[in-house]
């Protein structure tokens, strides 16, 4: 590494300065999804649901082992229940940033938090 370093002129640590600045400056426009403003329920990736985040709703949706219960509160949503042995979507807690997501694989269930514009795709990312 020494030998590398040794190379390197003022203007390179410059050039390296200037593009770690400008990567930290765009991350954040980069992964912007807007504000969050609907949860969206999907069961084998076909939307049952799509409930603003404004107002207080509580609904139950079947899914391949049984009952799932997803909570919605103004900004959030959550996975209160689901019929699945490890629980992980329901660990997963109160989603409120947009494109997070929460996936019930054995109940075929997922819920996802969508903004005015998706930055990406949480499951392809």
């Amino acid at each position: 590494m020494k030998s590398f370093l040794r190379f390197m002129k003022p203007g390179d640590w410059a050039v390296l300065l200037a593009f770690a600045a400008a990567t930290a400056a765009l991350a954040p426009v980069a992964f912007q999804g807007g504000a969050a403003e609907k949860a969206v329920v999907r069961r084998d990736g076909v939307v049952v649901a799509e409930l603003p985040l404004t107002q207080a709703r509580r609904i139950e949706v079947q899914g391949a082992l049984g009952t799932s219960v997803i909570e919605v509160q103004p900004g959030r949503a959550r996975v209160a229940a689901d019929p699945g042995p490890r629980q992980y979507c329901v660990r997963q807690g109160w989603l409120s940033q947009p494109n997070a997501i929460a996936i019930c694989a054995p109940s075929h269930i997922s819920l996802s938090i969508a903004g005015r514009a998706s930055s990406h795709d949480s499951l392809a990312y």
